[in-house]
């Protein structure tokens, strides 16, 4: 017997991941735990640094790659997810990584635009920098009409310096990633570890909206899966708009999203509230601890604070869909996992 997480026991497994195994109060391992990957979810998947998060996600990754009919894309913050291209030791994952992503410089909306840079609208260069995204569809349209704009000097030159370093980040190119380039079956890995907080936020924008929209206009074939790992850097930027119509409009046109975050409680309260798949690994923090806490359903006869597990790889999964709560093990990677911590002492033993 197997249970599929979005259907139910004795569900058909097919289009859907092999997850792990059952827990055991004894330890030992159950029957096998499966994740529907047929219909749109949006899941969450948290826990402390060094207890599987990431580990969790490269998993639900490898599935994805190997699913017909879904376009994987997975937003890499910290450079730990192009092992997915490495050596299997199953079946193949088919895998595109971009080590530069760039995006579209008319996915932000003017007042994003202003936030981006730090300005607020209602400054000199704030308002520079709001005529010129309103008027532009390009990095290099904003630069001539700021310059053009009857504005005082100091002004100006704000507004131009703050374009200059958008302009250094390398993330805006009007030829940047749209659906078409992301609608691959191969999970698509998006390396934004090079970036700071603000650019990579900006490619998660575009890429978000860009996937949404496609499925709004029916323009590409595939359902889009779209993962984050590090998700609460994404929601303190101009990536959360985007973040936030997945979650409550993504279901009628058939868009997922994945978040991964060892913080909780900086993701927002919508992040949590719409997960309808939540896999928790160990958390000990009171602030994160909270914030599951307040969004538990009430089909839970005990506290979750009381079956979080303590050991890495454990993780508690609630099904919102089935209002079920397991006790499960993640699976081990078919593909090598990125996302170890190096030791002193092994590299100690090559000197």
């Amino acid at each position: 017997m197997s249970f599929v997480i979005g259907r139910g026991t004795d569900a058909d497994p097919q289009q859907a991941g092999y997850l792990g195994r059952y827990r055991a109060l004894d330890g030992s391992e159950g029957a096998k735990l499966h994740l529907d990957l047929d219909g749109p979810h949006a899941m969450l998947i948290v826990g402390k640094r060094g207890y599987g998060k990431s580990f969790t996600m490269g998993v639900v990754a490898e599935e994805l790659a190997r699913t017909p009919g879904v376009a994987p894309v997975l937003v890499d913050p910290m450079g730990v997810f192009s092992t997915l291209a490495d050596e299997t030791q199953g079946d193949p994952v088919p895998v595109e990584v971009f080590d530069s992503p760039a995006v579209s410089a008319d996915v932000l909306d003017p007042r994003s635009w202003c936030s981006l840079l730090g300005l607020t609208p209602e400054s000199g260069a704030g308002g520079l920098i709001w005529q010129a995204a309103q008027h532009s569809t390009t990095l290099a349209e904003m630069r001539p009409h700021v310059e053009d704009a009857n504005a005082p000097d100091a002004d100006t030159r704000a507004a131009l310096n703050h374009l200059t370093l958008a302009e250094s980040w390398g993330v805006f190119d009007p030829d940047g990633l749209d659906a078409a380039a992301l609608a691959s079956s191969a999970v698509s890995v998006l390396d934004v570890s090079g970036l700071d907080a603000a650019p990579m936020n900006a490619v998660c924008r575009g890429v978000g909206e860009a996937l949404y929209r496609a499925r709004i206009d029916d323009s590409i074939g595939r359902l889009p899966w779209l993962l984050l790992d590090e998700a609460h850097t994404f929601f303190d930027g101009v990536g959360e708009p985007a973040l936030h119509t997945i979650l409550t409009r993504g279901r009628a046109p058939g868009v997922s999203l994945v978040l991964a975050t060892q913080r909780p409680s900086a993701v927002s309260e919508i992040a949590i509230s719409q997960s309808d798949v939540l896999l928790s690994h160990r958390l000990t923090a009171e602030a994160d601890l909270a914030a599951l806490t307040a969004a538990q359903p009430t089909y839970m006869t005990e506290s979750l604070d009381g079956r979080l597990p303590t050991e890495p790889g454990e993780v508690v999964v609630i099904d919102d869909a089935t209002e079920t709560v397991h006790a499960a093990q993640i699976r081990l990677r078919d593909t090598p996992h990125g996302g170890g911590s190096p030791s002193a002492r092994e590299l100690a033993k090559v000197e």
